[in-house]
């Protein structure tokens, strides 16, 4: 995993987004290898904000904001690696995973008091969106 990831997952880089899209779920995995990391069945993409939201919204026809309001109405688990997950409907792998940082925020409270938060939504394979969110480093 390289620096720039670690340090994602770690919280430390809240103006970027981490995209993880199944290798089956695009037509060409080979064109966004070349500007992300091979992982076990994806490809990690780490880039700023703007960025992210089009390149995820084109590689997979999913408006990042939609996906994340969708799947805000049901709790999975994903892999502090941002990776993988756990759906809540049953054996299925994750398809797309848009996740975010978000600073520690003592004044919200809960989570964000405790550090920072990762915020992770997910589009299964077998349809169903979820969402998981969790201090950095602490999942």
């Amino acid at each position: 995993m390289n620096a720039k990831r670690e340090a994602f997952l770690a919280g430390k880089r809240p103006d970027d987004v981490h995209v993880y899209i199944d290798t089956s779920a695009v037509s060409n995995p080979e064109a966004l290898e070349a500007h992300g990391e091979r992982v076990d069945g994806g490809i990690v993409l780490l880039m700023d904000g703007d960025q992210a939201r089009s390149v995820f919204q084109s590689a997979t026809g999913i408006d990042p904001m939609a996906l994340a309001q969708d799947a805000m109405a049901t709790d999975g688990d994903v892999t502090e690696d941002c990776a993988g997950g756990i759906c809540p409907d049953g054996d299925h792998e994750p398809k797309f995973i848009f996740s975010f940082a978000e600073e520690q925020n003592e004044e919200v409270g809960g989570l964000y008091a405790d550090g920072d938060v990762i915020h992770a939504y997910v589009a299964c394979d077998c349809g169903e969106r979820y969402s998981d969110k969790w201090v950095a480093s602490e999942q």
